[in-house]
């Protein structure tokens, strides 16, 4: 895979902006971030609106939840039918198996991480990697050392340093401590690229990324209920185009960092299509 990694800008989470505010904040006046942010807000007001989350809420919540584990699982190479997620329960045979085992434990820890994330991301991240990581204990809940392989198969880019790494994750919770203005859509999006840009831990940095990706939009308020599981729209546009889009975040340009931000938009746009299918299924009596 190709990256322009080495003449890269700086991260986002260590850019200053031109006025000396937020910089998160800043990347909303890139080309079409303002469209996508507002799409999502539409997207997800939709389904907020419709007559059985007013009802059977709690039903739509657990079953994003379960969709979205699907969808991560997929893009981390365990691609089961729906169907097949419901009715197995031996996550520990093979990789596959141990793969969406992880993704089901993470999507079932977030809803419990959300009052910890604004004060203390880098011990959620921990945390979220203990979960997913369990079955290797020796590594579960902590960063990579220097030297140690990273098994991420899927993301191909060249791995950071430990140094670097862990100087990007403290700038990002620093940004995710202090607040700030920059809408959900582009805090997730920066988060979760951030996360499969460091691969901070030796295992599940994909599976964790997309988690934090959920975190950032429950615990924001935009999706306080859940119900609009971005990991789905990932799944569905395909690892092609979440690759290609990573690159254009890595490489640290304009162009690149809208392209992300517009890809986990449009991701959230299709999460948030899925709920409003399960709505009407339900509606219907028919699910």
């Amino acid at each position: 895979m190709s990256t322009t990694g080495a003449t890269a800008d700086p991260p986002p989470s260590s850019r200053k902006s031109s006025n000396g505010g937020d910089p998160l904040a800043a990347l909303g006046s890139l080309p079409g971030v303002a469209d996508s942010v507002e799409s999502v807000r539409k997207a997800v007001d939709r389904v907020y609106g419709h007559r059985v989350m007013r009802r059977r809420s709690n039903e739509i919540t657990s079953e994003a939840a379960l969709r979205g584990a699907r969808g991560s699982a997929a893009l981390s190479g365990a691609d089961w039918a729906l169907e097949e997620v419901r009715r197995r329960s031996d996550f520990g045979t093979d990789d596959e198996a141990r793969t969406m085992g992880a993704a089901l434990r993470l999507s079932a820890e977030a809803g419990q991480l959300l009052t910890i994330w604004r004060q203390s991301p880098l011990r959620v991240l921990a945390r979220l990697h203990l979960v997913a990581a369990a079955d290797r204990a020796d590594q579960a809940g902590r960063p990579r050392k220097e030297g140690e392989p990273v098994d991420e198969p899927l993301i191909g880019l060249p791995l950071p340093g430990t140094a670097e790494a862990h100087g990007r994750l403290e700038g990002l919770a620093e940004l995710i401590i202090g607040g700030g203005s920059a809408p959900a859509l582009i805090t997730a999006a920066v988060v979760h690229g951030e996360l499969l840009a460091l691969r901070p831990f030796t295992s599940c940095n994909g599976l964790l990324a997309r988690t934090a990706e959920r975190i950032v939009l429950v615990g924001s308020g935009l999706d306080p209920k859940s119900v609009c599981p971005a990991e789905v729209g990932h799944a569905e546009l395909g690892r092609e185009a979440y690759l290609t889009a990573l690159e254009g975040y890595v490489s640290g340009t304009p162009e690149g960092l809208a392209g992300w931000i517009a890809h986990c938009g449009r991701a959230v746009e299709l999460g948030a299509r899925e709920s409003m299918a399960v709505c009407e299924a339900l509606q219907r009596g028919a699910a």
